[in-house]
């Protein structure tokens, strides 16, 4: 797979969002971006680069057929590609996260905080493999949203 190439800022820390087959559009992005740079400081963590790329099924599903082998639709992939500093990309379906909300009985933009920290707790080393990870890693985003300024 190509990758595209992102600009780097001067202080090589960047949060960069993307849209592919999609359109999100949300209130401030640096907002968010410093609610997500708060979190991994708080979690003891530096980065370089993280990409949030948000798609649709379609596009997230071939995602996860391609690379992880799974034929099963998601809300979220995160690729880590460096632990420390973390470097990674996050794709996110917002189709899945339209219905997750709906189903939840909570906000689109809860749904898509919630999910944007999740994939920000991976790249942070947390799981969700076992029952006791998914305790941590739901109560990190409870935390984390909890703390959020939208």
């Amino acid at each position: 797979m190509d990758w595209p190439s992102y600009p780097e800022s001067e202080d090589s820390q960047n949060i960069f969002f993307h849209q592919e087959e999609t359109e999100c559009t949300w209130d401030d992005e640096k907002k968010i971006a410093d609610w997500l740079k708060a979190l991994i400081k708080e979690e003891q963590k530096t980065y370089t680069t993280i990409n949030i790329i948000f798609c649709n099924d379609a596009y997230l599903l071939k995602k996860n057929q391609e690379y992880l082998d799974h034929d099963t639709y998601t809300d979220i992939i995160t690729f880590q590609y460096e632990a420390e500093p973390i470097e990674g990309d996050i794709f996110i379906s917002i189709e899945r996260v339209r219905e997750n909300a709906a189903d939840l009985k909570t906000t689109f933009d809860q749904e898509l905080n919630r999910v944007m920290a999740h994939g920000v707790l991976h790249l942070c080393g947390y799981g969700d493999k076992s029952e006791e990870e998914k305790k941590v890693m739901r109560g990190k985003e409870d935390y984390y949203l909890s703390k959020s300024c939208f």
